[in-house]
């Protein structure tokens, strides 16, 4: 019975695989013959002394770093966690959250997520004299890992001889190994400001190729214009926008799967009346005449209904949209005679006046769904086609606030992430974040789900970076950073779930489109930790029989369920569901519907065996000290891959 292998995705060995399936006249008693393949690059080959290249110190360490194997660990934390449908005894979520350095959580994930992420947003810490905590050891990551998170960032100032080096010893590992877990399709975007986008730049090109850079995306964070003066005769120029630097996986360049509009022109000039103060959708019975005079929607709808276009549309959705009365969904005594309502119903926003004993639709609020583009265009809403994304700095004012959580360490707007991610991105996609910060890429995929009605995934990644205790987040009960981002999904998905439920199970005015929840508001939340076997922990300088002789291989303080989801990771299917099930009275756990089933039980019998067979599972993963003797072992195996099970390992 062969073992699991104990460590992450060996890079270098499915490096070297690859060489092989393209040069396999350069493979001589299994190693790789430069010299051959130096003949079969020819000219391609550049051996000169003076040549262009981008050189720091440490740079050949930290690419070594990125391709060593990881022996740790993701460890489930089911208490932090919320289920699918927001049920918080639920560990069964699509979406991810772990805690820990994300150059070790990307080698854990290498083998499941291996080509499968569509999309990649990154807003990594600026390299700003300070804030600077990510300061990898070559030697014994875990070790240095639980020494970050014990204490506060740390300085990294201009007059350090290394300010450019230590960042970008950061930064390559992690590019590396996200480059890995692209779709062939997939695309990434890098937060940056100026102090680090020229070196970000000739990173990325080394990395994802100068082929596959797309453009430098120019978000407008600032609407100051002219100079800070210092002084009568000097002063500094304004900074006005940071950037994005956009890469496909392939080299593709037209990223974008749909027409994008920018709103924010037109519809803040013309909805705002009817917004409350924390920018949301005013409910039925909070809009009052005195506040929102008849007179200037009145205005607006004149200026909308002049519109041929919007005439048109009118006319042929007049039955559909334009009328309503009781038997529609809309309660007429809700409404007030002479009362202008603003009210959200499937993902569509209406302006609507009773009129006697009718309900008249003065205007219908135009998103980005579900209507024509000649529509849209015909408003004057902007198709986003340039890299100079204007306005943003409308959302600056709030975005410390957004989210309801308090953290005010560069949050980026929710508006821009989910311009990102409705741009590039399809049903089932997968989303990655592996500087999370306080999750708004996570809060940005549900409110676009439940906007389009699709079913994106998020991974969201962060570094349990100590709160600073002058901070307003600590002052606000937040010890970490991870406790803000946790808290602000869990919050967003509450928020998601009860406005649909308003809108589609509640009394009143939709009491007859009683309908299921449809949206994976959850995520499972995992910590990063070294490994739970004792053989494979480097700390431990114990061989294999003074394991067996000490007792359990298990590490004391942790669970079966700690094990399984260590095989699951090792095994490259940490996507897949898992669940308890008992087995001719012993408890085990199935990993998806019939792909394997992992037995840590001790006193293993034929009968165990014979139950495990009958479930028809393609692997078996046993712990190899639950059996009593080597014959069992054999005859374990003999018995289930009589039964066709393909593969049978132990632990």
């Amino acid at each position: 019975m062969e073992k699991i292998e104990n460590g992450s995705l060996d890079i270098v060995k499915q490096n070297i695989e690859k060489l092989k399936e393209l040069f396999p006249n350069v493979v001589n008693e299994g190693k790789i013959d430069f010299d051959v393949l130096r003949i079969i690059l020819g000219d391609e080959v550049d051996d000169s002394k003076e040549k262009y290249q981008f050189i720091w110190k440490g740079k050949s360490n930290v690419i070594k770093l990125a391709q060593v194997p990881s022996t740790a660990t993701l460890l489930p934390c089911k208490n932090k966690s919320v289920g699918k449908y927001g049920d918080k005894a639920e560990f069964d979520s699509n979406n991810l959250y772990i805690e820990g350095d994300n150059l070790e959580v990307l080698k854990q994930l290498q083998k499941t997520y291996y080509g499968k992420i569509k999309m990649i947003y990154i807003d990594p810490p600026y390299n700003t004299g300070s804030d600077f905590i990510y300061r990898d050891d070559f030697i014994d990551s875990i070790e240095n890992y639980k020494k970050q998170t014990k204490q506060l960032m740390s300085s990294n100032p201009e007059t350090n001889g290394r300010y450019h080096t230590d960042w970008l010893n950061m930064m390559y590992p992690r590019l590396m190994l996200a480059k890995n877990m692209l779709k062939y399709n997939g695309i990434i975007f890098i937060s940056i400001d100026n102090k680090e986008i020229a070196n970000l730049k000739k990173l990325c090109d080394e990395i994802f190729g100068e082929n596959s850079f797309v453009t430098m995306i120019h978000v407008e964070l600032s609407a100051t214009q002219g100079m800070k003066v210092r002084a009568a005769k000097e002063g500094n120029i304004v900074k006005n926008a940071e950037f994005i630097l956009v890469y496909t996986k392939d080299g593709h360049k037209n990223i974008a799967n749909k027409i994008l509009y920018d709103y924010r022109e037109n519809y803040d000039r013309h909805y705002s009346k009817f917004l409350n103060e924390n920018n949301e959708v005013l409910n039925l019975k909070d809009v009052y005449n005195e506040e929102f005079p008849n007179e200037r929607i009145k205005d607006i709808v004149s200026e909308f209904k002049n519109n041929s276009i919007f005439k048109k549309f009118v006319e042929n959705n007049l039955n559909k949209i334009f009328r309503y009365d009781k038997t529609t969904g809309f309660d007429i005594e809700d409404f007030e005679i002479g009362k202008i309502v603003r009210i959200k119903r499937d993902n569509r926003e209406y302006v609507l006046e009773r009129k006697g004993n009718n309900i008249e639709q003065l205007m219908f609020l135009a998103d980005s769904y579900g209507l024509c583009d000649d529509f849209k265009t015909s408003f004057g809403l902007r198709k986003i086609r340039g890299d100079w994304w204007k306005e943003f700095y409308l959302d600056m004012g709030n975005v410390s606030k957004e989210g309801n959580v308090v953290f005010s360490n560069g949050k980026k707007p929710v508006r821009l992430i989910k311009q990102l991610i409705q741009m590039c991105t399809n049903e089932n996609d997968i989303i990655l974040d592996f500087f999370s910060g306080s999750s708004t890429t996570a809060d940005a995929v549900m409110q676009l789900n439940k906007e389009d009605n699709m079913n994106r995934k998020f991974i969201m990644v962060q570094l349990p970076e100590l709160c600073d205790e002058k901070s307003e987040s600590f002052k606000a009960g937040y010890k970490n950073i991870c406790e803000i981002g946790i808290k602000r999904i869990r919050q967003a998905g509450e928020k998601i779930k009860q406005e649909w439920l308003k809108d589609n199970q509640g009394e009143g005015l939709f009491a007859d489109e009683q309908k299921e929840f449809p949206f994976d508001i959850g995520f499972k939340v995992f910590k990063l930790d070294s490994t739970n076997i004792k053989l494979w922990d480097n700390e431990n300088e114990l061989d294999e029989k003074s394991i067996f002789d000490y007792g359990d291989i298990f590490k004391e303080d942790r669970t079966k369920e700690d094990v399984l989801y260590e095989i699951m990771l090792k095994y490259g299917i940490f996507d897949m569901p898992a669940d308890e099930i008992e087995v001719n009275g012993k408890i085990m756990y199935r990993v998806g519907k019939r792909y394997m089933i992992v037995c840590l039980e001790d006193d293993i019998t034929n009968e165990d065996i014979q139950e495990i067979a009958n479930l028809s599972p393609k692997t078996v993963v046993f712990k190899e000290s639950g059996f009593k003797n080597d014959n069992d072992k054999i005859n374990a195996v003999y018995n289930l891959e009589k039964a066709g099970v393909e593969d049978i390992k132990c632990i």
